[in-house]
């Protein structure tokens, strides 16, 4: 009984968030910052990047000298239509701390430019990272107010949608009096505090002692986390259910279903470690995930496109002998494909807590973490599908109107198709 008791203390204290934090805009996300600005005849670029957990992981030791260097590179400065360099004068480089025990990255740059003799047309464009998702943002003039704080605050409203600006144009002229640069932040302003609390399941990994209860009690709150996140939107919920009620779906199906998904969903974590840690010189790990949403989507519409057919056959068969055939049964390779477009897009968490147990040296903790919590998200996937078999099972033993209940697989099969289009039209513009 007392074992039990700790036990159960040591689960509430996995499953409480603990004191650790996250990048607001996500452990994918590079995100720039660059205010260009005049004093006395001079002009200066104060230049910020902030980098989110997997990015930081991949740059491995950032030398701030050679960071500088590249991202001056990568800027294209014009005075009056004549390109012009941007030359380091200081950098100042933190590590605050990120999700699993992992770090981010925050570096601030300033760069000189050229010096104005008078009004001048200054046209800037900033191109590093430019592939990479994440808060891009140009302000002029010293006292110009930005809508980050110069990437310390990341406005809630705007984290869905991050504004996107890269190139600016405008009129500059000296403002007298001698050539000042801007001054680096230090301290706590360099650190950028604005990080949110770190996920209950990606805060799992970084525990400090790892007894025997601690694991136990681990696993089964990456469990939980996984029937929890297994919840939110997405994973094809709603396509699962839509599946078994327009086939003949059994509890067996419905367990089978959640099997694919757990086995799915954990090599696709692998696989996109195996991305970051080996190949990500030739394929960035972010980049993936709206391909993933594609090939989910298509995925889902060959299904739907599978089981509307087969019920129009089926119609028409009955329409001809006049006998009410039952729908087929779910077939193994439809089974798969449903499976799989349910587990194929990995939990960013779950690759954070892969990764933070390689830098922990707890690679085998860490696999175990996630195959538990795409079990998790296996067992909440599979309930939702034995809620619809059991469903369906009901409606066709009450006394509703026959011709509503023979209209379930068909309409079944319509939303399977609608989910799919919805999938492949919301990726499309992000893979093109």
């Amino acid at each position: 009984m007392k074992r039990l008791a700790v036990l159960l203390v040591v689960a509430g204290a996995l499953l409480a968030p603990a004191a650790a934090s996250a990048h607001p805009l996500g452990n994918f996300t590079i995100n720039r910052f660059s205010r260009v600005e005049i004093s006395g005849h001079r002009l200066y670029v104060r230049y910020v990047l902030d980098m989110a957990e997997i990015p930081t992981f991949q740059a491995g030791h950032v030398d701030a000298g050679a960071y500088a260097r590249r991202i001056a590179r990568n800027t294209r400065l014009a005075v009056d239509g004549k390109a012009a360099r941007l030359v380091p004068l200081g950098t100042a480089l933190a590590h605050p701390p990120g999700a699993a025990g992992l770090r981010t990255t925050r570096l601030e740059v300033i760069f000189a430019g050229p010096r104005l003799n008078g009004q001048a047309t200054i046209s800037y464009r900033d191109d590093n990272y430019r592939d990479r998702i994440g808060w891009k943002e140009i302000v002029i003039g010293p006292k110009a107010r930005s809508t980050s704080d110069e990437l310390r605050a990341y406005p809630k409203n705007l984290l869905q949608s991050p504004p996107d600006v890269t190139s600016v144009r405008t009129q500059l002229a000296p403002t007298g009096g001698p050539d000042v640069p801007p001054a680096l932040s230090g301290g706590k302003t360099l650190e950028a505090p604005d990080r949110v609390a770190d996920s209950g399941f990606s805060s799992l990994v970084g525990r400090d002692h790892l007894s025997a209860l601690v694991i136990l009690a681990s696993l089964a709150a990456a469990f939980f986390w996984g029937m929890a996140h297994a919840l939110s939107p997405g994973h094809g919920k709603t396509i699962v259910a839509a599946y078994l009620v327009g086939r003949r779906g059994t509890p067996w199906h419905a367990a089978a279903l959640g099997g694919i998904v757990t086995v799915t969903h954990t090599i696709g974590v692998f696989a996109l470690g195996l991305v970051t840690l080996a190949l990500s010189q030739f394929i960035v790990p972010d980049q993936l995930y709206p391909w993933l949403n594609l090939a989910s989507g298509v995925l889902v519409v060959a299904i739907g496109a599978t089981v509307f057919r087969s019920r129009f056959r089926q119609r028409r068969a009955h329409s001809h002998d006049h006998h009410d055939h039952e729908h087929e049964a779910p077939s193994r390779g439809s089974l798969v494909a449903v499976g799989i477009s349910g587990g194929l897009l990995p939990c960013p968490s779950a690759l954070v807590v892969l990764l933070a147990a390689i830098s922990l040296h707890r690679v085998a903790f860490g696999m175990l973490l996630i195959v538990a919590f795409s079990a998790g998200l296996a067992l909440s996937i599979t309930g939702i599908g034995l809620v619809a078999v059991f469903a369906k099972q009901i409606f066709k033993r009450a006394s509703f109107e026959g011709r509503l209940v023979r209209l379930l697989p068909a309409a079944s099969a319509l939303v399977i198709l609608a989910a799919g289009l919805a999938m492949t039209l919301r990726a499309l513009p992000k893979v093109s």
